[in-house]
Order: C-alpha cells, then structure tokens, then sequence
C-alpha cells in the first residue's frame, strides 16, 4: 500500500493494525521501510489528535531488568555491545526498530509502548 499522511480516524485504524502485523513479523528491508514509515505517520497523527500521558520506555525497561534481576550485559544480545547497551539505557542513543522488536518480546511490552518514546 502507498501511504500518505493520516487524515482521518479510518486512515489510523489501518494504519495501526498494518503496524502491528508488521511488528510481529519477521520483516524484511521492504516491510521494515513500511514499518519505519507506519511508525511515523501513527506519531504524526498521535501528536495532532491525541493527548497522551508520556510513558518513558527506558523507565519500563529499567524496571523490567530490576524486576528480572537483569544487568546491562544481559542485553548485549537485544541491543549490540556494552556501548550501544549503556548509549540506549542512559538516552543517549535511540531505540532502534530491530532493537525495540528484540526488547518488545524479551520483555513481553505491547508494541505500542515504543511509539510514545523519542
């Protein structure tokens, strides 16, 4: 499907659920730009039509490895090196698309989660 800006409340429904089935996915480069795109277009039309209490991810990640009895190295496998792990713990780097899909299930989070951050 050709995307274009979301415009109307049917327009983010599809949207959305085009998002979730791509989250879930095995993705390829292709799907992976939908994502990347369906990612910022939900955001756009978030931001204009919506309110949101902000939830920080890094904050539920945080919690999650102290509730895990997780450290940082734990995630090396989800995130890359111990530079990219402490670069994302202390905000410094983004949460990638292929981190976030990797976190998503290694901490069972709604996808949803990752749209609020940045």
């Amino acid at each position: 499907m050709n995307w274009k800006i979301l415009k109307s409340e049917e327009d983010y429904i599809l949207a959305s659920q085009r998002l979730m089935e791509l989250f879930e996915a095995e993705n390829n480069l292709e799907e992976e730009d939908e994502l990347a795109l369906l990612v910022l277009l939900i955001s756009d039309y978030d931001s204009k039509n919506y309110v949101f209490e902000k939830i920080d991810v890094l904050d539920v990640i945080k919690s999650k490895m102290e509730e895990q009895g997780l450290k940082a190295k734990d995630l090396e496998p989800l995130i890359g090196s111990k530079g990219h792990v402490s670069a994302v713990l202390s905000g410094k780097r983004e949460i990638t698309l292929k981190m976030a899909k990797k976190l998503k299930d290694f901490f069972c989070l709604p996808a949803d989660l990752f749209l609020q951050h940045g």
